[in-house]
């Protein structure tokens, strides 16, 4: 029989798709992450199945929608009784290990923006979770103990974990843990009063005194190389996530990293004014911030009308990349030394993009515009080293389904994606829409209340629909890609919204939960 594969699976944090030097972009640098996609498949249209972190991982864990498997927003948490795709594979005899970010509970201590639980003597709909939903908040990691080992043998059926929570020069977790043992300095190093000088303007730009080698990225590198030097002379396949916590804000590169790239190196290819149109959300922060106010919350999109500014959060962003892809490399050579390499399926992904720029805005938040919705995709398989792009209308959920099928294992029943095994042989042959969903946990972009939204796109045409709201997005996507005009309320679209809605209604009555199965016939 032959030997199941590895896998190799590296997740970035807030990554747009177009920046990578294989996808096109003209100043970052990243030949590791190049060096895949040139002996693998490059999917240049992948879509999130939700553009926030902790939805989305979920959807990668379980190839279901946030509607289904019911991490709707951030700040909520994906139920241990949710099966996980990796679950599967270690029913089957993989090693399966987790470095880095997870996110698939809450990492804040912060209270949720309603006022607390139900008046009456039931709270919720459901009754509380049994297992241990805490496992990622600060606390869990403020003394010597791991907190998984609490909580039994499997986190999500990673056997082994290197957990790592936040963002920036003062993540938390095992690396937090580990940073506070080898720094006895680490109080200096974590006070912002001895951020490094520097003259940049743009929001949560800071010069962090942390060393390169201290900082979470390469911790994360350095952990999951250990892990797969271990595997060398183990039988059984193993499945290694090693998921990075930038390029997310807050823009703080550390060492040679802050001043690799120039802000002078980078434009704003689609400023506010490119936009014909403007959506009332990209309006309403355009208000915000001509009346001089700040954000409720560091995560909330910013408009801003200086370019200096978004042309460094830029140069900043281009140096967390290329410190990622540096990070990578470093990875790949412990995957060569261990003699696993030529079984191993390397796969290169993001969980959600960033405005970073685009109409003048930064971050993210409830309008799913290109730069926010579609990330890096690139399968890296020894079965086929030559290099190809597939356009299939590929989305998060149907990773998992993929990963099953080149294990050749079976998925489980409620499983919402489908293997884009098919399309590494050429054919883009996967589904005629995909859809993206976005749940909001408080009312943000001038929404009145939390952004219910939907969008659904085809090989031509994006409609996205916000509960509630007499507005919509529809654009053309051959003739205008990076979507500058809306055509929602042109009459002379008005048969092709009419379709495309109709199709968005039968997406969503697809969208429902099939498991468990029926128990009888009736």
């Amino acid at each position: 029989m032959a030997r199941k594969p590895n896998f190799l699976f590296f997740m970035t944090d807030q990554h747009r798709f177009d920046w990578l030097g294989c996808t096109g972009h003209p100043v970052v640098r990243t030949p590791h992450i190049d060096s895949l996609a040139a002996r693998g498949t490059l999917f240049d249209t992948f879509r999130v199945a939700m553009p926030v972190c902790m939805p989305n991982r979920a959807s990668f864990m379980t190839g279901r929608y946030p509607s289904v498997h019911g991490l709707r927003s951030n700040g909520c948490a994906l139920s241990p009784r949710a099966n996980t795709f990796v679950e599967a594979l270690a029913a089957s005899g993989y090693r399966t290990a987790a470095i880095g970010k997870s996110h698939l509970q809450p990492m804040t201590d912060v209270p949720p923006p309603h006022d607390g639980p139900g008046s009456g003597p039931i709270a919720e709909a459901w009754k509380p979770e049994t297992a241990p939903l805490d496992l990622e908040l600060p606390g869990a990691y403020a003394g010597d103990e791991n907190p998984i080992l609490r909580a039994g043998e499997s986190f999500y059926g990673y056997g082994h974990v290197d957990m790592v929570t936040g963002h920036g020069d003062r993540c938390g977790g095992h690396y937090a843990q580990w940073f506070r043992k080898t720094h006895p300095d680490w109080h200096a190093l974590h006070d912002p009063a001895n951020q490094l000088p520097h003259n940049y303007s743009c929001p949560q730009a800071y010069r962090t005194p942390v060393p390169e080698e201290s900082y979470s990225t390469f911790w994360i590198a350095n952990r999951a190389s250990d892990w797969i030097s271990a595997q060398a002379g183990e039988d059984d396949p193993f499945f290694a996530f090693v998921s990075f916590p930038d390029p997310h804000h807050p823009f703080n590169p550390p060492g040679r990293y802050w001043d690799m790239y120039s802000p002078d190196q980078f434009a704003l290819d689609r400023p506010y004014a490119s936009h014909s149109n403007p959506p009332p959300p990209i309006e309403a922060l355009r208000a915000r911030a001509m009346r001089g106010e700040q954000p409720p919350i560091p995560q909330a999109a910013i408009f801003l009308e200086e370019e200096q500014p978004l042309r460094e959060a830029m140069a900043l962003t281009a140096g967390m990349i290329t410190m990622i892809d540096d990070a990578v490399g470093r990875v790949l050579a412990a995957l060569e030394a261990s003699g696993r390499a030529e079984d191993t399926v390397i796969v290169f992904n993001a969980d959600h993009g960033d405005f970073l720029g685009d109409f003048n805005l930064l971050l993210k938040g409830p309008l799913p515009l290109r730069g926010l919705v579609q990330v890096p995709m690139i399968w890296s398989d020894p079965d086929s080293r030559r290099a190809a792009t597939s356009s299939a209308l590929a989305s998060t959920i149907d990773l998992p389904a993929t990963i099953l099928d080149r294990a050749g294992i079976a998925p489980f029943w409620g499983m919402q994606g489908r293997s884009l095994m098919g399309c590494m042989d050429g054919s883009d042959a996967l589904r005629d829409a995909v859809l993206v969903e976005h749940n909001d946990s408080d009312a943000r972009m001038g929404f009145s209340t939390p952004a219910r939204v939907r969008m659904l796109a085809t090989d031509d045409w994006k409609l996205t629909l916000c509960l509630g709201e007499d507005w919509g997005e529809l654009y053309d996507l051959r003739a205008d890609p990076w979507e500058q005009n809306n055509l929602w309320d042109d009459p002379a679209h008005a048969a092709t919204r009419a379709t495309l809605t109709e199709r968005l209604a039968h997406e969503l009555t697809w969208n429902m939960d099939e498991s468990p199965r029926a128990l009888k016939m009736a």
